[in-house]
């Protein structure tokens, strides 16, 4: 018997995966947790229906959200990330031995023992002397932070239901606020394509824009994700994301990545046309 997950991207339009077996389900107090195991990109965790992350792709979202800021912020050392249970940006960030704290702010405890238990390759660094869990709302967590990050993470899930309180002006307010003098925030930013998904992305930019002084938009082919197209934003009070990327210096970490390097990098902020006339309406 065939077994498909299908996840409804739009009213017209699905994405499906041959999986072989469901592995887990629950449903927790903040929405249902899935995981799901395929043929073609391995382990895949779903929440409400919704993919999150697949083992065969998930490298790519990691890797951006993580390295664009860390290569431009070069003495980036306290660092709040919020959302993210499954473990992929803390993984990522742990590699950076300068790195000295890193706060990670998820709402629902089973995220974090589920992809511990089902999906260790993103959970192995959960552990790490200078993580600090803290399961409670991103918003809130905020409000009691002022002049404390270098750099602010939000992998966030889309902006509707429970999460919807993290693409909010107040939001990227306090973000600002929780920054010291020169820091960054990067934020998933979903994808421009569909109609529904490119109005949640305008009202995004349009709040951040507001908010910090330098504000770019970049992109990553994620073949799971909507369209296959994902945004995420660049906002920072000093760093150019572009102007000011050390490549030199991040090349000499000799981190090994499957998907970032600096020349992409500079290539992620040239935006197709239609891209940018609608980031432009908004700002």
């Amino acid at each position: 018997m065939d077994l498909w997950f299908s996840e409804l991207q739009t009213d017209n339009v699905k994405l499906s995966l041959r999986v072989d077996r469901q592995i887990f389900s629950q449903q927790s107090e903040v929405q249902r947790i899935d995981v799901f195991e395929s043929r073609e990109f391995g382990r895949i965790l779903s929440l409400d229906g919704h993919i999150m992350l697949t083992e065969r792709d998930e490298f790519i979202y990691d890797e951006m959200i993580t390295h664009v800021p860390m290569a431009v912020h070069q003495n980036a050392k306290n660092i709040l990330v919020i959302g993210a249970g499954d473990g992929g940006v803390v993984r990522e960030l742990t590699r950076y031995d300068r790195v000295e704290s890193i706060d990670l702010v998820e709402m629902d405890p089973l995220v974090v023992e589920v992809c511990r238990e089902y999906l260790p390759q993103n959970a192995c660094r959960l552990d790490d002397p200078r993580v600090k869990l803290h399961y409670e709302n991103g918003l809130k967590f905020l409000r009691r932070q002022e002049n404390t990050y270098d750099m602010i993470i939000v992998d966030s899930n889309d902006p509707f239901g429970p999460q919807e309180g993290l693409f909010t002006k107040e939001f990227y307010g306090n973000c600002y606020k929780a920054l010291r003098e020169d820091g960054i925030m990067v934020n998933q930013q979903g994808s421009p394509f569909y109609e529904e998904d490119a109005r949640a992305c305008k009202r995004s930019h349009k709040r951040i824009v507001s908010t910090f002084p330098i504000s770019r938009v970049y992109q990553a082919h994620i073949p799971t994700y909507a369209a296959g197209y994902w945004l995420f934003g660049f906002a920072s009070k000093k760093y150019h994301p572009v102007d000011d990327l050390d490549a030199a210096a991040w090349s000499m970490l000799g981190l090994h990545t499957e998907y970032y390097t600096t020349k992409l990098h500079q290539g992620a902020f040239c935006l197709p046309a239609y891209l940018e006339e609608m980031l432009k309406s908004v700002e």
